[in-house]
């Protein structure tokens, strides 16, 4: 169990958006419209698939979406969490290769949505398989990697422990992040992940609040993301509750300038999708800090925000749900949603939040210490010389 604050919002922060993301699951690439019809109202909690015989209603991609079930963001951020333990440090594109990719590719687990156990990336989106092929197979500088991946949420879906590894240190969090997804993806994809990471480590600053983590990501955004989440936050600070009529319709209109997606989201056609542009954004990012604000930070509401907002619906939820899980701790996060998806997934999903944030306090001792040996250094450079140093002195 969480023993400080930190642990305790840590858990909070990935326990809540795995718990999100198991959430959203079902609802993805789906209108509010339709999400009401099928569910017969708002969708309040965990839900069954959509389609009951999942198998084969989605043969090109036939995943058990629902009933609690993890997907591949919570996936990929467990993996990140594993380098991170792996390494005890922090990380940048070279971590991508050396240690992500391996577990990408080697070690069997448990795919709760494929409802067996195999190696990660058969489960994995194409714009996640890219980093594989990219780095394994074409030996593809790590830095430069992401280049002419398609632009989707893929590298900011498990960005979620870059922030927690800079916790109260957005700057920080957005110049690792940036880094570590350059392996993964480019241009506003890219940007979306730096984002992200620094929203994460704003969230579990003390005292942080919804608002307080939109400034942070409006002080770092840069190009049409900026541009999108400004946007989108004014919309949400139109309505007091996302149930309200026309919420998401005002969110998506406010979004759609900047997205590339276009009104269907299961359409994968447009060149837009896949072209570096500083005009545009994910919609992910955006909508989730949306949901954030609407729900005033809270947690509940924040993720089933996300969740009838359809579209990306998994990755919404689970992104708002970090943060709120991130500004509250633990005890925010609904204790039978969490046993369900913890059960149903047969994941684990406190024990690696708790290790991590072990790691935290380790990487921030050697962050400490490296600061103060360039102080040291510094402040013997600009002492005048045959003048003893404030180090000399101690």
């Amino acid at each position: 169990m969480p023993t400080t604050p930190l642990q305790d919002r840590v858990v909070g922060c990935l326990a809540g958006a795995a718990v999100g993301d198991a959430l959203g699951a079902p609802t993805e690439t789906r209108t509010p419209e339709a999400i009401r019809a099928r569910y017969g109202g708002w969708v309040r909690g965990i839900v069954e698939p959509w389609h009951e015989n999942w198998r084969e209603a989605r043969p090109l991609a036939p995943y058990y979406q629902g009933d609690g079930r993890i997907t591949d963001d919570t996936l990929m951020t467990q993996l990140l969490v594993e380098v991170y333990l792996d390494k005890r440090d922090h990380l940048d594109a070279y971590d991508v290769e050396g240690r992500l990719v391996p577990l990408l590719l080697t070690g069997k687990r448990w795919i709760p949505e494929l409802d067996t156990e195999t190696v990660p990336v058969q489960r994995m989106f194409l714009s996640v398989k890219w980093i594989a092929l990219r780095l394994h197979y074409g030996h593809v500088e790590p830095r430069e990697a992401g280049v002419g991946n398609m632009m989707d949420c893929g590298a900011a879906m498990y960005a979620a422990p870059v922030g927690v590894v800079n916790a109260a240190n957005p700057e920080a969090a957005y110049r690792e992040a940036i880094d570590v997804a350059g392996a993964h993806q480019a241009s506003f994809a890219r940007e979306a992940a730096g984002v992200f990471a620094a929203a994460v480590a704003a969230a579990l600053a003390p005292q942080a609040t919804a608002e307080s983590v939109l400034e942070w990501c409006l002080r770092l955004a840069r190009d049409g993301t900026r541009g999108a989440i400004e946007a989108v936050a004014a919309a949400a600070r139109q309505h007091r509750h996302w149930t309200e009529p026309g919420a998401f319709a005002g969110l998506r209109a406010a979004m759609a300038e900047f997205d590339t997606m276009g009104a269907d989201y299961t359409d994968l056609s447009p060149l837009s999708a896949r072209r570096p542009s500083r005009l545009h954004s994910i919609e992910e990012l955006p909508v989730a800090l949306a949901t954030l604000l609407m729900a005033g930070g809270e947690y509940v509401d924040t993720v089933l925000a996300g969740v009838n907002y359809g579209r990306d619906s998994d990755s919404i939820a689970a992104m708002g749900g970090a943060l709120a899980g991130a500004l509250h701790g633990a005890g925010a996060v609904p204790a039978d949603w969490l046993a369900e998806v913890t059960r149903n997934s047969r994941t684990d999903l406190v024990g690696p939040a708790l290790r991590l944030a072990e790691l935290v306090a380790e990487i921030h001792a050697g962050d400490l210490a490296r600061r103060r040996a360039h102080e040291a250094a510094f402040e013997q450079l600009t002492t005048p010389a045959g003048e003893p140093s404030g180090e000399e002195i101690r």
